[in-house]
Formats: C-alpha cells, structure tokens, sequence
C-alpha cells in the first residue's frame, strides 16, 4: 500500500498525466518525435512489468493497490515507453474518463463483493472498434479524425460489463490494412508507423499492430484486436505474444469497421494463454443485430478458463502444415525443435503438405471486395446524418485532397471495392461458395476427419522484416489463410527467437473447437515459456 504522501503525489499527479495525454490524442500524428529518442533508452522500472489478471487482481483483493494507482502507473508507462524513449507509436488515444472509471471501481472494492472477470484490467481496442465515449473512432485514417459512433460497440460493451477499463485505442494499419497496395504495416494517416519493440526498426505486423505492441510492451494487460486474414495471429507472433482468432461468429462484429462479414472477427491478445481465454469469455454472446453470431448457439461458454490443462497435449493427434516454412531454414529449425518437444509430450504428429486448393485465395480476395463495399458504406451510414463521411465513395474523394493520406501507398483496394456490385451478384455468391467449399468441406473439415486429427501447427510466421516505406511489407511466409478463409479458429503463441526477434505457433482446427485449441496452446505454452519482454534495440 502507497504511503500517505505517496498517495497525495499520486492524485497531484494523475492530473498531469492526463495533460500530458494531450500530446498523444488524435492530432499527435503532427509532430516529429524522433529528436526524443536517446541514444541509449532504459525503461522506468514498472511495478506491473509482466503483470497477470491474477496477480492483479490478488493486488486488489489485499489491499496492495488500488485501481486508480495501476492506471496512474500505465499512464505513465505509455508516456515513458510510446510517447517518449523508443517512441513505439501503438496508442493514437488515451480515454480521457480513466481515472474516472477507476475511481468508481475503487469504491466497488469496499464492498467485498466478488470482482468480474476483468474488474480494474486495462485494456486498449484496435482503432477500428466503436467507443460512445469521449475517444474517436478512426480506422487510423485522417476522414474519420474526429468520429464520434453513437453507440458502444458489442465488444465495448461487453468488456465494460466484464468490469475492464478501457485506457484506450491502439494505432493500426489504416482501414485494418486493405486500402492499397505497398502498404507498410502499422502505419496510419492518424499515428503514423507504430515500431516492433524488440528492434525498433522491424516492422510490427498488423493490422492490430498497436495491440501487439502495447501488450508487448507492458503498456497495457489485455488488447483487442481484429482479423480478416492474420491481423490477429501476426502481430501476436511479431510481438512475442498470445492471439486467439476466434471462429467468425463466436464474437459479434456490430460496431467494428468492417472488411468482410464472412471473414472478420475480433479477437483477445495477451501476454499468456490465460489472460486471452479469460479475455474471451466477457466477450462471447448473441447478439441480434450480428447475424453470424446465432450461429454460436450452443457452441460458446462465457468461462473458457476449464481448458486450461497443463497436460493438455498428451494423446492429441496433430497435423503439421508443411508448406508454410520449407523456405526459410531459420524458422525450419526453430519448428523442428517444437515438433520434438511435443512428441515428447505424447503428441502424434502428422504431416500434411496442402490443406486446399489454392484457388481459395482469388475467391477470398473477391468475397471481401465485394463486402467491403457493402460493409463500409453501412458502417459509414450508422454514424448518423452528422458524419463527415457518408460513403465510400466519399472516402476515396478524400483520400485524393489530403496531403498525408496517399503520401507512402495508393488506395488501389478502396477503387477496387467501389466498382463491384451489391452481395445479390452472381460473381460474389459464386466466389463465396467456392471459398467456403474449398477450405471447409474440401479443406480443414476433409483433412481432419480423413486423419483424425486434434489440431492443425504451422509456425505463425517469419521473425519480423525492416519497416519499409518505399517497398511495402516483406512477408516471408503466414499460416493465417486457413483458418481466416475458413472462419475457423486459430491461436498463436510464442515459439522461441530468432536472432532476437520472436515467431509463433499457430494450433487451428474445425469451427468451434476453441476449447480443444485452448487446452493444445496452455500446455504448450506452460511447458515451453518462451515469452520475453522486449528491451526496444535500436538495431
């Protein structure tokens, strides 16, 4: 517990700190940060480095500190490590009514009344996720700077009812990385590019780059992100952590600016299995006005914590995706000292060279045009007569008269999305069958029952490339298509290093078999513990 005088300086400070949050809301994107760097940069010293739900939540209990004091000390953290020192750039906006939420909390406490889920857990939501707040919401793009939604997000909602403080938003690939081509990710017309903490000049992955960066980086416990194809899995695996990409339809998409309702989903990043799965147990549900979620019907749980098993892996038969990793030796290695690792769990590993035609990926890459469209000029409908963006093509206008939009790549998938039909055209539901037949029923559900398998591995990706803005992304190699393609699950957890920068492990698997990936992932994270913390090298 704080002394008097501490707690006095505390409260004195909280005010100063929420000033200086004013130098990284929205219009921070202005200003040249890179003159603060040092040439040697050490962090502060954290009292909630590596923190757990747990291990706070036990703080509470006890009486070690109170919720305003934890967010007092995030805060800073974000000011010390994103704003300040490596400049990591993943926050565009502090939520201005955290301390106010934490001082509501704080008189919860003396109630002694059992704590929610993630009662005092703070947490950012990817840029792209709806707040009925004091924060916009901005996709990371300059059109929609001063965005006000009218309403909470499903996922919003739901994290306040689960008792979490929302700190704030996370910076992102612009418009969740599908605008055009040469994109680089992590960066945006808002924040600009957000770093990999672990070498600052390597690329973060995205398109929830902010997410992986803040909870790599010890400047938040939990994040959202949200996934089309590897936006989840990839900057997990990019930032040493864990990311559960849930099936499409376990978590409502109402309120989140959208690809493709067929293919996206948010989805809880952490730094252990533990923390995401209690993560994504606030955030399952039906919800009535995402029709993709009455699909979830008997197959979700609000508590996902029973599959924690810690002799999980014992006895599963699981396939190993070969084709992902032939080509890089690095990575090769690496996966070859996790496949004995897990035969010396019980584990039977089964080969598999394709899991689809590829084909899928053309037909994947039409279905999202085509709902991007769709899905944009809808979301841009719900913000009401007020909004300065009313549609696509409004958006695509803007683009072309602002002077920081267009500046480092073009928006060659907006125009795209703009020239296809509505959902009604032949083009659209022919594609649409031949993804889903091609991954599902021909693919992962074929491949599965013909082996008997538990779970597919794949390693998630390749050790981070050098942020590039001339030449766009370098991706080496991803094992995100199936399961996104699909809708099927997927979580990655750290694997090991590679020259220091860390990769991942993909478990994926049939729809709705979370608990099955849950159990695989926690006993092989708990038998491996592989999760660093970053130390920002310049190089």
């Amino acid at each position: 517990m704080s002394s008097s005088n501490g707690r006095v300086s505390f409260y004195y400070l909280r005010w100063t700190i929420l000033l200086g949050l004013s130098l990284f809301v929205l219009i921070a994107c202005k200003t040249n940060l890179e003159s603060l760097i040092p040439t040697d940069f050490e962090a502060t010293p954290f009292q909630f480095n590596e923190y757990t739900i747990n291990q706070l939540h036990n703080g509470y209990k006890s009486g070690q500190f109170s919720v305003e004091e934890v967010v007092h000390a995030y805060i800073e953290r974000i000011r010390d490590i994103d704003r300040h020192g490596p400049s990591l750039n993943s926050v565009i906006q502090a939520n201005p009514d955290a301390f106010k939420i934490a001082a509501e909390q704080d008189e919860f406490l003396k109630s002694g009344e059992p704590l929610p889920p993630l009662f005092g857990i703070p947490i950012f939501l990817k840029d792209n996720i709806d707040t009925h707040d004091k924060m916009a919401t901005t996709a990371g793009s300059r059109a929609l700077l001063n965005s006000q939604p009218l309403q909470d997000s499903w996922v919003a909602g739901k994290l306040r009812e689960a008792g979490a403080i929302i700190l704030g938003k996370s910076n992102l690939s612009e418009w969740a990385n599908f605008r055009g081509e040469l994109s680089s990710s992590g960066w945006s017309g808002i924040r600009g590019q957000t770093k990999n903490p672990y070498i600052l000049d390597r690329n973060p992955c995205g398109s929830s780059s902010g997410s992986g960066v803040a909870v790599s980086a010890n400047l938040t416990m939990l994040a959202i992100g949200t996934e089309t194809n590897g936006s989840i899995v990839c900057p997990s695996t990019a930032n040493g952590i864990v990311g559960i990409k849930p099936t499409v339809g376990l978590v409502s998409r109402s309120g989140i600016i959208p690809i493709s309702y067929t293919q996206d989903t948010a989805g809880p990043m952490a730094r252990t299995v533990e923390d995401a799965v209690i993560c994504l147990g606030a955030l399952v549900g039906i919800d009535p006005t995402d029709g993709k979620t009455s699909e979830s019907e008997g197959h979700f749980v609000n508590d996902y914590t029973p599959y924690l098993n810690s002799a999980g892996l014992a006895g599963k038969r699981i396939g190993l995706y070969t084709v992902t990793y032939q080509d890089h030796f690095k990575v090769e290695m690496l996966m070859e000292e996790t496949i004995d690792y897990l035969k010396s769990q019980n584990v039977e590993i089964v080969e598999i060279e394709q899991l689809f035609d590829p084909s899928a990926h053309d037909a994947s890459f039409e279905v999202m045009l085509f709902e991007y469209k769709d899905g944009l000029n809808k979301y841009f409908a719900s913000l009401g007569p007020e909004a300065a963006i009313k549609s696509l093509d409004e958006l695509i206008e803007f683009n072309l008269n602002d002077p920081i939009e267009l500046s480092i790549f073009n928006q060659k998938y907006l125009l795209m999305a703009q020239a296809k039909g509505d959902l009604t055209s032949p083009e659209y539901l022919e594609a649409l069958s031949k993804m889903h037949r091609l991954t599902r029923e021909e693919g992962i559900d074929k491949i599965m029952d013909e082996l008997q398998l538990d779970a597919i591995i794949a390693p998630t990706g390749a050790p981070a490339w050098k942020t590039d803005h001339v030449n766009g992304d370098a991706y080496i190699l991803g094992s995100s298509s199936p399961a996104a393609m699909s809708g099927y699950p997927n979580i990655t957890v750290p694997m090991g290093f590679i020259e220091g920068l860390p990769v991942g492990i993909s478990f994926f698997g049939r729809a709705w078999s979370e608990p099955t990936l849950i159990e695989i992932a926690y006993s092989y994270e708990q038998g491996t513990q592989h999760r660093k913390a970053p130390t920002f090298l310049k190089n």
